[in-house]
């Protein structure tokens, strides 16, 4: 019992700080090539965020969008209804630019707090 709580406690931190961060990543995903959102949790999955689910992009997507920040369109697909897919916007591309220049500044002061190389 003890093993589950503490793994849930874990889940649940990983999930909040993952919070912070998910639409600078969903941003990313979409600025290499557009996507649905499915597809989005599967590359997220491979990349080692598999805490994320389809629940949990579509409001982010949708903020995305209402933000200026991405675009959709919709395509076919070979086995169903058309999917919407998500493309960024010039704004959205700003935006990540922004975003990752935080997030290296940011990681890199937290790295040095918990133990990294001083001079790094």
């Amino acid at each position: 019992m003890c093993r589950k709580v503490v793994k849930r406690g874990s889940v649940e931190r990983s999930s909040q700080l993952l919070r912070g961060v998910l639409d600078m990543c969903l941003l990313a995903l979409i600025a290499e090539e557009p996507c649905y959102g499915y597809e989005m949790v599967r590359k997220l999955e491979d990349r080692g965020l598999a805490l994320v689910g389809e629940g949990s992009i579509y409001p982010l997507l949708s903020r995305l969008q209402k933000t200026g920040l991405v675009e959709t369109f919709h395509q076919e697909s070979t086995g169903g209804p058309p999917r919407k897919y998500y493309r960024i916007a010039e704004a959205g591309r700003r935006r990540l630019d922004e975003w990752v220049a935080e997030w290296r500044t940011l990681s890199h002061a937290v790295h040095r707090v918990l133990g990294g190389d001083a001079g790094e």
